[in-house]
């Protein structure tokens, strides 16, 4: 014996005995639940513990021995009294009248095996000769392992939906270990001697069956499934189909040298060659890996698509998480080009007069669209019902019920690889139409696909509504955000316009005055200065103070005041020197708006106070009066909400405006008030030697 014998010699008993262990110990663990298999328990304890045997007698005498025959045909026996049992489980053995039949003729042949062996061996050894003998046996058992193949397939197949969760674990263990046994003797027949590497592993298999018995024991487990992906099968299909072209291409070649004759070698070159070629032009191609994929489909599985798969796929593609994703509207033709795997589409929307435009197309430069690519006429007929409209079946006069009527655009017609029309619907509205190309591997569309387009295109259909919604928020916050610009400026030009018309009125009693004239120019002056940094702020508003410098607070105050003293006692208290980071015209615009607000909402004698106080690292501003006063209410949802005023010919964008120029040069604004009692307005900004400090805090707020 070589070494290489030995070793799997070694391999052979190692597995069997592994093969026995595992058999035992799953006959004993299910001894108990046998009751699980509607009355085939028992037998199926008997088939594991008949395994056992068999893999202990391959062990010592050997698998081709008389003694190891013997056992496996009490093996088969046992595996075939369990399949009974379970065609018996719900009654079908009492309606399936072939079933007896069939069991007691594998009965017989696996029966035979080890009795023509015996009866040449023990009785005439002369009647056939070894080579006779073991080519007559491998024939009775590969008969028996067919037919127990087949039976074990229409005992599952045939099952009722309940009767299938009990049989699928029994049904696969049997199918194993006969699929295993066929090719083992496949092989061996093929081969003429017995194949020892294959059948050492044998005892391997015995132990996966006596697994999946176990799998199939353990409560709740018949409600668990093999079911693997159509990518697996696609993959395993397409494998299969490149072994069985090489296989084929062996035994094609084979059979030319043994018939070839003289010319053997070169037929076996042309036809490698040949065939090599054919591969090389069909498998890479679209249209093959098309008709493979809808033949699978077709053959394999209950469903056209793998709706999870679908809608992973479908989500990832309209949602472009990546930086180089395409616009939303290319993103959308090929989420549902990707379902039927069409390789180019067009995107249609409608246009402020209800026709629909080209508004997307993806992988299809070619066609050219019309301006008007289909009227709104047309529209409302694709899109009443909404129906996927096949074009083919438009050209042949075949349309489906429903859209026979429906009149599509010249060029739409004439264009052959036009294939389908998808109307996407939200609201029942149209929001567009998508057109897909036709797929290399074309095929005529049934209820399935119908039923996915029409889900995923009211889908497409949502989202793009949505982004039109957002588009159309962004214009509107656009013209809002010009609106409010416009309104400061009103606000602010208005405020001049009284300072102007006050000035021109005084001019006409004191013109003679030169003190009079001299504070006319200043206030000319300074009116000039508002009006230019009004122009300034005119790019600013929303976006912030676009300069802070250091502002000594008292004397903006004092300068305020001594303008309002002429029409109302306006005091200021500086208890302490202040000089904020700020902006001198947005602090004087602040005070001068939150000063005449309080002197609105005062009596005439009642005098109004601008506190000044150090509140490090704030400088504090603070603007009383004993006016009417403000309700809470007033305070929380009408005070600083812009174009809101109680004032009549007010804008209502003061106190607004106000606030928000603090807030910009990294303030607060603060209001307290008692209705009959007053109103206290608080101004924190901060002070030009925190200023730093502020800033790196703010900054570090934005970054996180």
């Amino acid at each position: 014996m070589t070494l290489a014998d030995a070793w799997w010699a070694w391999v052979g008993n190692a597995s069997h005995v592994a093969g026995a262990c595992a058999a035992t110990a799953v006959a004993a663990s299910i001894w108990s639940q046998r009751g699980r298999y509607s009355g085939a328990g028992l037998a199926i304890v008997a088939s594991l513990a008949m395994t056992a045997v068999w893999c202990l007698v391959v062990t010592v005498k050997g698998q081709l021995s008389l003694a190891g025959q013997g056992a496996m045909g009490l093996r088969n026996l046992t595996y075939l009294w369990a399949v009974y049992r379970m065609f018996a489980s719900d009654g079908r053995h009492t309606r399936v009248a072939q079933v007896g039949p069939v069991v007691a003729a594998l009965a017989l042949v696996d029966i035979l095996v080890p009795a023509v062996q015996l009866v040449v061996s023990r009785i005439a050894p002369a009647m056939l000769n070894a080579e006779a003998l073991y080519r007559m046996n491998l024939m009775l058992a590969l008969l028996g392992v067919i037919g127990s193949l087949v039976l074990v397939h229409n005992l599952y197949a045939s099952a009722s939906r309940e009767g299938r969760a009990m049989l699928r674990w029994p049904a696969m263990a049997l199918g194993l270990v006969w699929v295993f046994e066929l090719n083992l003797y496949t092989v061996a027949y093929l081969s003429h001697e017995w194949p020892r590497q294959l059948a050492a592993v044998h005892g391997v298999v015995d132990v996966a069956f006596a697994i999946i018995l176990a799998l199939g024991s353990v409560k709740g487990r018949e409600t668990l499934r093999l079911s693997p992906s159509r990518s697996v099968t696609f993959q395993s299909f397409s494998l299969l189909m490149i072994g069985g072209y090489l296989a084929g291409m062996v035994a094609v070649a084979n059979w030319l040298s043994y018939a070839g004759g003289d010319y053997a070698r070169w037929l076996q070159l042309s036809f490698v060659i040949g065939a090599t070629v054919v591969a090389a032009l069909t498998l890479p191609s679209r249209r093959m890996r098309g008709w493979l994929r809808v033949t699978v489909t077709k053959h394999l599985f209950q469903h056209r698509y793998d709706y999870r798969a679908e809608w992973l796929r479908f989500t990832e593609t309209i949602g472009g998480r990546s930086k180089e994703a395409a616009p939303l509207h290319e993103r959308a033709v090929r989420a549902l080009a990707d379902i039927t795997d069409s390789p180019a589409g067009l995107l249609l929307m409608p246009d402020e007069h209800g026709d629909f435009v080209l508004a997307a197309r993806w992988q299809w430069l070619t066609i050219e669209v019309p301006a008007c690519a289909i009227a709104a006429g047309q529209m409302v007929s694709i899109s009443r019902g909404d129906f996927i409209v096949e074009l083919d079946e438009l050209r042949a006069g075949h349309a489906a019920p429903g859209t026979a009527g429906i009149g599509l655009p010249q060029w739409l017609r004439e264009e052959a690889r036009a294939w389908v029309v998808i109307p996407l619907i939200h609201n029942e509205r149209v929001q567009g139409a998508v057109v897909l190309a036709r797929p290399e591997h074309s095929r005529k569309l049934d209820w399935e696909d119908f039923d996915l387009l029409r889900v995923a295109g009211q889908q497409v259909a949502t989202y793009l509504a949505e982004n039109a919604s957002q588009v159309a928020l962004v214009e509107a916050s656009r013209f809002d955000d010009f609106h409010r610009r416009i309104a400061f400026v009103m606000h602010d030009i208005k405020n001049l316009a009284s300072q102007f018309a006050l000035l021109a009125r005084n001019a006409e009693r004191h013109a003679e005055n030169p003190a009079f004239r001299a504070d006319m120019l200043v206030t000319l002056r300074n009116s000039a200065d508002k009006l230019n940094h009004l122009v300034a702020r005119l790019s600013r508003y929303g976006g912030g103070v676009d300069r802070v410098e250091p502002v000594e607070l008292g004397a903006i105050a004092r300068e305020l005041t001594a303008a309002f003293q002429a029409r109302h006692n306006v005091q200021v208290i500086e208890r302490d020197p202040c000089t904020v980071a700020g902006q001198r015209h947005a602090i004087e615009q602040v005070i001068q708006h939150l000063v005449q607000n309080s002197i609105d909402a005062s009596t005439p004698d009642a005098p109004v106070f601008v506190h000044i106080a150090n509140d490090d690292p704030w400088c504090r501003i603070e603007i009383v009066d004993s006016g009417h006063g403000m309700s809470p209410d007033f305070i929380r949802t009408r005070l600083f909400k812009p174009f809101v005023s109680t004032k009549a010919g007010g804008f209502g964008i003061g106190a607004y405006e106000a606030r928000e120029l603090v807030r910009a040069m990294h303030g607060r604004l603060d209001v307290e008030s008692r209705e009959g009692l007053g109103t206290r307005f608080i101004i924190r900004l901060p002070l030009q030697s925190a200023r730093n400090v502020l800033t790196t805090l703010d900054n570090g707020q934005k970054v996180a």
